[in-house]
């Protein structure tokens, strides 16, 4: 909070409070804490207290007002560690492996981002859409052009949200109008930085998009930037797709492998989130782990382009291990829903002989993705002080879930219940600093 003294709770959302202050897979059942018919008590958007309803309810003032969600599962909003803005009409696009899929699809529609109209109309729906799935963060990837970074952040700072975003650097293997240069992404992120990182809830991360279309000037200044605001994110791309793998090699000959590029321009550390990570060696491996950085896992994603199985086991490996976050990657991915990432996520371990249980999945997208991005003293759980965003979860949300529920028995059970089959039906309300956020928008339909 920003004073030592909490201000008097304005306002409360009542529930069955669920979440974590450590990993389920290292604490056990120690690391959750639930609380049937609980109370989170909020001031200026902060969380004041949390408990049980019955000794809460007696310390708010009269005039506060409390959100009544008994029966449903309150918890801290989810978050998106890895998906892109100007692909949001690029989701369900067919049939193309990764380097094809980009030229054929993404960057014909990241080109109109260049026209700051359609970047903000567009951003209204980006944020509609992670809102109605209970996403309150993201890091977030932008298009070449300064307009889709500004149209995003001035959204963002309309809704309230804690963002990280960045303009893609990008000044080769693209089209000419989408290409910048070394010199102007490294200015154009570095006035962007200045306008909106650290500006409320707004952050900003600086995102080279990946080796191959960056040359080794490009990332030597996206290294540049990381020093000099050593306080922003790095976002990129790794060993997504074996040609990716390969081509990246045949760019940097003088690197002995993928991660080994990021490592010569001082782009692998503790504040780098490195998306896909699905074909690293155990020496890259290591490498991530000395360095801290984060293998971001984007399961639906890797599925529908064809890409590769995450290997969960191979990060948590206790002499070596890797951070880990789990993503939606839109639109690769193809749902923006954190409950439906988590199921395919479940699909690509059983594939592996390897089990993702409730607990750890829903670690994954609260205080886990909290930790990937350094965000954990801010948000990912209920504390005191936290910023008070919320998800509220409905387990018998459809005919199917309600039908299933009758036989579940324990919180374990009704937390994979929500993560196989729920998705934004299953989100009852989304708070943004205590404030509902969701909103209930029709589907339209467009005609050619």
């Amino acid at each position: 909070m920003p004073s030592s003294q909490a201000p008097s709770p304005t306002q409360a959302i009542r529930g069955r409070l669920f979440w974590f202050d450590a990993d389920p897979e290292e604490a056990g059942d120690a690391a959750a804490h639930m609380i049937e018919d609980g109370l989170l008590t909020i001031a200026e958007g902060h969380v004041v207290a949390v408990g049980e309803a019955s000794a809460l309810l007696k310390t708010l003032p009269a005039d506060a007002s409390v959100a009544d969600h008994r029966g449903n599962l309150v918890m801290p909003g989810f978050i998106d560690p890895h998906l892109h803005f100007p692909q949001t009409q690029v989701i369900a696009s067919y049939g193309a492996k990764l380097l094809d899929w980009l030229n054929a699809y993404t960057f014909p529609e990241e080109l109109k981002y260049a026209d700051p109209v359609h970047a903000a109309r567009n951003a209204i729906f980006f944020f509609d859409e992670l809102l109605a799935n209970g996403t309150t963060t993201a890091a977030v990837y932008c298009s070449a052009h300064p307009t889709s970074a500004e149209a995003f952040f001035a959204e963002s700072e309309r809704r309230g949200t804690r963002m990280a975003a960045g303009k893609v650097m990008m000044d080769r293997e693209a089209p000419p109008r989408l290409i910048d240069t070394a010199e102007s992404s490294y200015r154009d992120s570095k006035a962007l930085i200045a306008k909106w990182h650290g500006r409320g809830r707004q952050l900003y991360a600086i995102s080279p998009r990946f080796a191959i279309t960056s040359t080794p000037a490009q990332l030597e200044a996206a290294g540049a930037l990381s020093r000099e605001h050593a306080d922003c994110l790095v976002q990129t791309h790794i060993s997504e797709n074996d040609a990716e793998i390969a081509y990246a090699k045949q760019l940097y000959p003088e690197c002995a492998d993928y991660t080994a590029i990021y490592e010569k321009y001082g782009l692998l550390g503790g504040n780098s989130l490195m998306g896909h990570s699905i074909h690293l060696s155990e020496d890259e491996r290591r490498r991530f782990s000395q360095a801290g950085a984060v293998a971001v896992s984007c399961p639906t994603s890797n599925l529908f382009l064809g890409s590769g199985l995450f290997d969960w086991r191979a990060m948590r490996n206790p002499e070596r291990p890797v951070r880990i976050g789990v993503a939606t990657d839109i639109g690769g991915g193809t749902s923006y829903s954190m409950l439906a990432t988590l199921s395919e996520m479940y699909k690509v371990l059983q594939l592996q002989g390897q089990k993702l249980p409730a607990r750890a999945a829903f670690h994954a997208i609260t205080r886990g993705n909290a930790l990937a991005m350094g965000l954990e003293a801010k948000i990912g759980g209920f504390f005191p002080g936290a910023e008070a965003d919320v998800v509220v979860l409905n387990s018998g949300a459809t005919r199917a879930m309600a039908h299933r529920m009758e036989t579940a028995r324990t919180l374990d059970e009704e937390l994979f219940v929500l993560m196989t089959l729920g998705d934004d039906r299953a989100v009852e309300e989304t708070y943004v600093m205590g404030a509902p956020a969701k909103r209930r928008l029709a589907p339209t339909a467009r005609t050619r």
